[in-house]
């Protein structure tokens, strides 16, 4: 693997929590990776909701699909960069560790109920969850992971607790940035969503290509597309125009990327962390993209049949919120047990790693 000077190197990482010995087969940040596909958490992902609940159909996307598209997206820019794709690929699959069953819709809701306990933040769950709460090794608790992991799947943390977290928070307290791999997860992900979620509004109805091609980067993929495909409305052309859409938004984020990190000329993760975002699109593509998600929210994320979901989602975060804070009872023990926080924060810990399923049919079961 050829690295630049600014990519994140594990030979002179800021190293993990609790030390312990490497190994001659694989870097840290592969075993980092190897750690994550291996929790509990993570295999939950496969049933929890992306935009539609996991009932819905079997062919709309879940947070694994979502995460696992994700870190291909941030392998292919972190290798054109020349950063570290194994760090890149880490972050991708554990970057949405820590989301609730129903998505924002539950994030949302258990953030409410735990207002007045300190609040609900899906990123910090994360954290939390590869810090403390997977239960895999004999000396630490957690899956011990390098900081430079660590650092990047924290994408958002509010002051108040950017605080309480030493080294990982000081970024946000000063306003500086994460690694450069960390920078490409985190418009990855934006990547990934935008394009899949036309194909999962699409398959599921609410999407027409019609209303698609209002926007900018659509349909100029989709005029492409036209002069092969003969079908102009079908799966297969939707695929052609999604797979065209990721093409562009990641050239140009390459191209861009390539720029800024020369005119810069960083000579370290440090001058990284030290100067402005490097990994970001043209003014073109921004405002292309802007106009994409825009156009989804109104057309997608508010349509009714998805404010529906949203609502009984809500609903049911709520209600078990309140079943469980109502008698500690209810707490599986070995749950408890494991957790040397205050009751609030067990539950939201509890609720926070549902599945959509399961939190639907433990809900159905107290009525």
């Amino acid at each position: 693997m050829v690295l630049k000077n600014y990519a994140s190197d594990p030979l002179v990482s800021r190293g993990r929590l609790h030390i312990e010995p490497g190994t001659t087969n694989r870097n840290a940040f592969q075993r980092d990776r190897d750690r994550i596909i291996h929790s509990s958490a993570f295999r939950r992902l496969e049933y929890k909701t992306q935009v539609f609940v996991n009932h819905e159909g079997d062919m709309f996307r879940t947070r694994l699909t979502h995460s696992i598209e994700v870190s291909q997206i941030a392998r292919s820019i972190a290798r054109a960069l020349e950063c570290h794709e194994d760090l890149a690929e880490t972050i991708a699959l554990a970057h949405d560790l820590g989301h609730t069953p129903f998505g924002h819709a539950g994030q949302d809701a258990l953030n409410q109920c735990m207002r007045d306990f300190g609040g609900f933040e899906h990123n910090l769950q994360s954290l939390r969850i590869v810090d403390s709460l997977e239960k895999r090794y004999a000396h630490c608790d957690g899956l011990n992971l390098m900081f430079e992991s660590r650092e990047g799947i924290l994408k958002h943390c509010s002051i108040t607790n950017a605080k309480t977290l030493g080294a990982i928070g000081e970024r946000f307290i000063h306003k500086t940035q994460p690694s450069l791999e960390a920078q490409i997860v985190n418009i990855a992900d934006e990547i990934a969503y935008i394009n899949h979620d036309i194909d999962d509004g699409f398959r599921s109805g609410l999407l027409t290509i019609d209303a698609l091609s209002g926007n900018t980067l659509f349909a100029t993929c989709a005029e492409e597309v036209k002069g092969f495909c003969s079908e102009s409305n079908g799966e297969v052309f939707i695929n052609e125009v999604v797979r065209r859409m990721i093409h562009w938004m990641v050239s140009d984020l390459i191209i861009n990327s390539q720029e800024h990190i020369q005119n810069h000329h960083p000579q370290s993760t440090d001058d990284v962390r030290r100067m402005p975002p490097l990994i970001n699109y043209t003014d073109s593509m921004l405002t292309q993209k802007q106009q994409m998600k825009t156009f989804l929210r109104h057309a997608m994320y508010e349509h009714e049949r998805v404010a529906a979901m949203t609502y009984s989602a809500r609903s049911t975060v709520h209600q078990l919120f309140q079943y469980f804070m109502q008698d500690e009872c209810h707490i599986p023990e070995a749950f408890k047990n494991q957790s040397k926080d205050t009751y609030p924060r067990i539950v939201s810990d509890y609720i926070a790693g549902m599945t959509d399923r399961f939190a639907i049919q433990l809900a159905a079961t107290i009525v």
